[in-house]
């Protein structure tokens, strides 16, 4: 298969994985909705601690498709957990 599209699958798997960990964070440890747990970490400066414990999939589907031997798709999982890494840093800088 194609590496730019294997890297490709691995960064929107990365991508995807990220969002949903952050999700599921929001869901199962806030009393709040998941709007209004937003605003409030942006109003505490807490945006890039939600991202950081959403990354936390990432590390599965990582290892998972090194597992399996998808390794240009394992490059794209850590391409996808570098920006968002880009991402916390510009929320704790600005």
């Amino acid at each position: 298969m194609n590496i730019k599209k294997e890297l490709l699958i691995g960064f929107l798997v990365g991508v995807i994985a990220n969002t949903i960990g952050t999700l599921a964070y929001i869901i199962l440890f806030s009393d709040l909705s998941i709007l209004e747990t937003y605003n409030a970490a942006v109003a505490q400066g807490h945006v890039g601690s939600l991202l950081a414990l959403g990354a936390v999939l990432n590390l599965i589907a990582f290892f998972g498709f090194l597992r399996i031997k998808r390794d240009n798709r394992a490059k794209g999982v850590l391409i996808a957990t570098i920006l968002t890494a880009f991402v916390i840093l510009y929320y704790k800088v600005f």
